[in-house]
């Protein structure tokens, strides 16, 4: 017996040895795509094998319901709504990738559709700090209140859908999403905007951190309420205005901590943000990135969107 328990566990090892070079956060490039993705693996190379998904249908950051790792092959499954051809379909999604050096080098795959490719990196290490070290640059007026000068859709060629009518920004829902074309690395940002009933919309931190706009006033927090970091960093408190009114944010991003302040109430203090949110455009977090705003979800109307870039204290 004891000759026999000492091969399974031999055996167990042999299969799980190398795993655990799966384990970590990964940034993901599907191709062809418009959008990137987001995994985490833990406890690969054990029996406790996790992982997290940014890049099912709903957009939220997703704990993965199948998963597992044999012979070198990392494969996980989401049951969902997909849109298949014309039709939005309840069917099985599967990814599945291996490593090939530094690399996940994987592809998804629908029923009856063609694979999508995709390659994944692991998640730079950002180790700038909101630590007092950083000062002001000169603010930059991102919104003119005349047109969408520095602006760029992102939607289909010709597609724009928003205007600037009385010095406001708004979309005519649904809209691509507005990025800015300067692209940014740590900053203050402040943002005048006005939401109505049910509306939905959010701000993209270097093209790859949503800050959602929700019309919620009065509801309970979640990780989708407004000003949340969307399915990942809940606001302390609800400080949302009625429908219809004017609000403010101002947002801090230094690295991968940010800062929320939704009409004069801090409700996000310094948190680390551990990756990307759905509104991702690119995978490269170690570079700077643009400003988005999000229009396909409902109106939303802008009158100020101001940048502040903050740089390194002269020592």
């Amino acid at each position: 017996m004891r000759t026999q328990a000492w091969i399974l566990l031999m055996s167990a090892g042999w299969l799980w040895a190398g795993d655990e070079a799966f384990n970590g956060r990964w940034d993901i490039q599907p191709s062809g795509q418009r959008r990137a993705w987001w995994l985490e693996i833990t406890g690969a190379g054990t029996p406790a094998l996790k992982g997290k998904f940014v890049g099912a249908p709903g957009g939220q950051m997703d704990d993965i319901p199948e998963l597992s790792i044999r012979k070198g092959e990392l494969r996980f499954a989401f049951q969902r709504q997909w849109r298949v051809g014309e039709e939005r379909k309840r069917v099985r999604g599967v990814w599945t990738a291996r490593l090939k050096g530094d690399k996940l080098v994987g592809r998804f795959s629908l029923p009856g559709q063609r694979p999508v490719e995709w390659i994944g990196w692991r998640a730079p290490v950002i180790d700038e700090k909101d630590d007092g070290s950083w000062q002001e640059g000169q603010p930059i007026e991102l919104f003119n209140g005349r047109d969408l000068s520095g602006w760029t859709p992102l939607g289909r060629p010709g597609e724009v859908r928003w205007m600037v009518k009385d010095g406001i920004l708004v979309n005519d829902a649904p809209a691509p999403n507005l990025a800015t074309e300067a692209k940014f690395w740590n900053f203050n940002l402040h943002v005048e905007y006005r939401v109505g009933p049910r509306s939905n919309s959010g701000i993209g931190l270097r093209g790859r951190y949503e800050v959602q706009i929700l019309e919620d006033y009065g509801r309970p927090i979640s990780g989708h309420s407004n000003g949340s970091i969307y399915s990942r960093i809940l606001p302390s408190v609800n400080a949302s205005k009625p429908a219809g009114e004017w609000q403010s944010f101002d947002i801090r991003l230094i690295g991968r901590m940010v800062t929320v302040v939704l009409n004069g109430v801090k409700i996000i203090d310094n948190r680390e943000i551990e990756g990307l949110t759905a509104v991702a455009i690119d995978p490269h977090e170690a570079e700077p990135g643009p400003i988005l705003l999000q229009g396909d979800h409902g109106v939303v109307e802008f009158r100020k969107i101001t940048l502040t870039p903050l740089v390194r204290k002269n020592r």
